[in-house]
């Protein structure tokens, strides 16, 4: 009995360090944000003014937090479509398949992963720059460009925040699922082949159901993460431009707390807290199904 007793003590004194700063910097601020967002106040003044829900009802009113909203779930639908696709086949090729260099190969597709969002945007700035961008300067090579495409312009500044985000993303999730592959018994797969089963049907019906645990973790955890991704891309390559044609709800919410409106700009908060908590219980629940053990 006072061993029991002894046990749950240490277990109390463990565990209190975590509980206690988790309460005072993740629940306090967030229950603050809620509570800012029923209020306004201005710039340059400690007065609050409670406002209840009206800047709510302003925010649905508002065309441009609507775009930037569309934006953001653009940006998670497209990006972790093609990240997740990409990441399980090049992780199968290089699990599966006996290729030269494949710790190269590896090496190089995680390295985007350890660089800073500043340098990829960096990086993809110059490439996408119209006068004398990589891009521009390849297709000059094969036609006569008398205008230059402007790759950040209004019409093609999404699909270019695509294309920088999944080559910093990829890496990361196609090291992982390599680990998972590796862990499947290759005497599945010869059975599979005995039957008939080609590499795609062995693909689909063995690899991806015995990793998908592992597949339905990453997921839930890369679309919130692609939250935050998609607002600092865009504060590192756009700010939001041109004319608010990339712009997403996070950016949207510190252009706001900037131009002094702190309880809009909770209230936007709220709504993408809201927002990414639906996100994660919706994928949760769809994604759910019964493990498959080997």
């Amino acid at each position: 009995m006072n061993k029991n007793k002894g046990r749950s003590r240490f277990l109390v004194l463990c565990l209190a360090p975590a509980t206690i700063l988790f309460f005072i910097f993740m629940i306090v601020p967030t229950l603050n944000v809620f509570r800012m967002s029923l209020f306004e106040r201005g710039a340059y003044t400690p007065t609050e003014t409670f406002v209840g829900l009206a800047n709510f009802q302003q925010l649905f009113k508002d065309t441009q937090f609507i775009r930037s909203m569309q934006n953001m779930i653009l940006l998670v639908v497209i990006v972790t479509i093609i990240t997740f696709g990409f990441a399980l086949v090049f992780a199968g090729i290089l699990t599966r398949e006996k290729i030269k260099g494949q710790n190269f190969f590896r090496v190089v597709f995680y390295i985007p992963n350890i660089l800073s969002v500043v340098v990829i945007a960096g990086i993809f700035s110059a490439i996408y720059k119209p006068e004398n961008g990589m891009l521009n300067s390849i297709i000059g090579l094969f036609t006569n460009m008398t205008d230059p495409i402007l790759w950040k312009g209004e019409t093609l500044v999404i699909p270019s925040l695509i294309i920088a985000m999944v080559w910093q993303a990829i890496g990361y999730y196609m090291v992982m699922y390599m680990a998972s592959m590796a862990a499947v018994p290759q005497s599945l797969y010869e059975s599979a082949g005995l039957d008939g089963a080609g590499r795609i049907t062995q693909f689909f019906q063995i690899t991806i159901p015995l990793i998908w645990t592992n597949i339905r973790t990453t997921l839930t955890f890369f679309i919130i993460s692609t939250i935050n991704m998609a607002f600092l891309f865009v504060k590192a390559m756009t700010s939001g431009g041109p004319n608010g044609a990339s712009d997403v709800a996070l950016n949207y919410m510190y252009s706001q707390k900037d131009a002094g409106l702190y309880g809009y700009s909770m209230a936007i908060g709220v709504v993408i807290f809201l927002f990414s908590f639906a996100l994660s219980a919706v994928v949760n629940k769809v994604t759910d199904r019964e493990p498959l053990e080997f």
